[in-house]
């Protein structure tokens, strides 16, 4: 018997599968901080001093937090290279408009400080707002348009053809209020990490607004919910589903436009409905803890309402992945997307190994970099400050 084998195709699926979502979670949570903090900080910094602070809070780790984007990527391409083909190329304009907006990020922190000059401070202080408002808002509206249903279909050949025109088909309203949930659920992390990392007027405002914006998640993702609920139909099989099946999305038959069907998943299993609801509850948690000062709980309860929101997307979709709004036959799913099975096995025992410590190493980065900025740490006169 062949090793690969002792774990069967359609499991291996599954567990790539989770380990997506997974790596989505982590990078929300982690550099999730880091753009909700930059977002923040034109509204929280009311002079240079504090913006500085603000951006020292993020300064040495937001490198870190960024492999978890570059992880994913290399897990789509790893494991569902069909899934890295299609998203990668029909949402480029998007990626491209995200990608020049993290790139203001880093040349941010290296230029801002460079010119003692109040105009040239500012501008780039809203150069890093871009660089963290803008990624939230596209992350969000891309999920919005997966729900509905992505324009490409494939030949015969499998060769991708993608038939939307331009990044502004994008901005629907569905798709802008899923923008809007991103950005609002980003803000509040990253407001319980300033709250978290700063003392006096920084973090008084810090809990203000992500109090906030911790409600407005709730109450926009509730809203989000209902639309997807009565407006929104969803995509699925039509032939019986091969589970360990070859990936050739063109061997399945399936529909879309059927009502409800993104929560039929919570009616064959209620105990599902643990997910959205966590979703809610930990995003109102960190509105009431940041409220009350107690901001290292409001950043765990609104890292657990990004897994719950996070996590709702797929559990509502499941076994689909990209769903195609042009040959519903042609859309992406868990068991006709992956690579083979050989890869797919290599790659989690590669995982099993190296995951544990990248985690224990940025565990020990955090450990070693907590408490609080303060003003004596950013002094214009310390090489290592931002």
């Amino acid at each position: 018997m062949e090793l690969h084998t002792l774990i069967n195709y359609e499991v291996l699926r599954v567990i790539w599968w989770l380990l997506l979502g997974v790596l989505l979670i982590g990078f929300a949570i982690t550099d999730g901080f880091d753009l909700g903090t930059a977002a923040l900080l034109p509204f929280i910094g009311k002079n240079d001093v504090e913006r500085r602070i603000v951006i020292n809070t993020v300064g040495p780790v937001w490198e870190g937090n960024q492999v978890w984007l570059i992880t994913g990527g290399g897990a789509i391409f790893a494991a569902w290279p069909i899934l890295y083909a299609v998203s990668f190329s029909g949402f480029y304009l998007a990626m491209f408009a995200t990608l020049f907006a993290l790139i203001l990020r880093p040349v941010g922190f290296k230029y801002r400080s460079k010119l003692h000059d109040a105009t040239w401070r500012k501008t780039w202080d809203w150069c890093l707002f871009i660089g963290g408002a803008v990624p939230a808002l596209i992350f969000g509206v891309a999920l919005g348009n997966v729900l509905q249903g992505v324009p490409f279909h494939f030949n015969p050949e499998q060769r991708i053809y993608y038939d939307g025109t331009t990044l502004f088909e994008l901005l629907n309203p569905f798709g802008i209020l899923a923008g809007l949930v991103s950005v609002a659920m980003l803000v509040t992390h990253g407001a319980t990490w300033v709250a978290v990392k700063t003392q006096g007027a920084v973090e008084s405002r810090a809990r203000t607004i992500g109090s906030i914006t911790g409600i407005a998640t709730a109450v926009l993702y509730i809203l989000a919910g209902v639309w997807l609920y009565m407006g929104i139909k969803g995509y699925a099989y039509s032939s019986p589903a091969v589970l360990d099946g070859p990936s050739n999305p063109l061997l399945k038959t399936a529909v879309g436009g059927v009502e409800k069907q993104w929560f039929a998943n919570y009616g064959a299993l209620p105990i599902l409905w643990i997910v959205p609801i966590l979703g809610i509850v930990g995003a109102l948690l960190a509105a009431v803890l940041l409220k009350a000062g107690k901001a290292l709980l409001a950043f765990i309860c609104s890292s657990l309402s990004m897994t719950g929101i996070i996590s709702s997307v797929g559990v509502s979709m499941f076994p689909m992945i990209l769903p195609s709004s042009v040959d519903p036959s042609h859309s992406l799913t868990v068991w006709d997307t992956s690579s083979s099975h050989m890869i797919l096995f290599i790659m989690l025992v590669v995982a099993l190994i190296f995951v544990p410590i990248v985690l224990a190493y940025t565990s020990y980065v955090f450990y070693v970099l907590r408490g609080k900025v303060t003003r004596d740490s950013v002094d214009d006169s310390k090489t290592f400050s931002y």
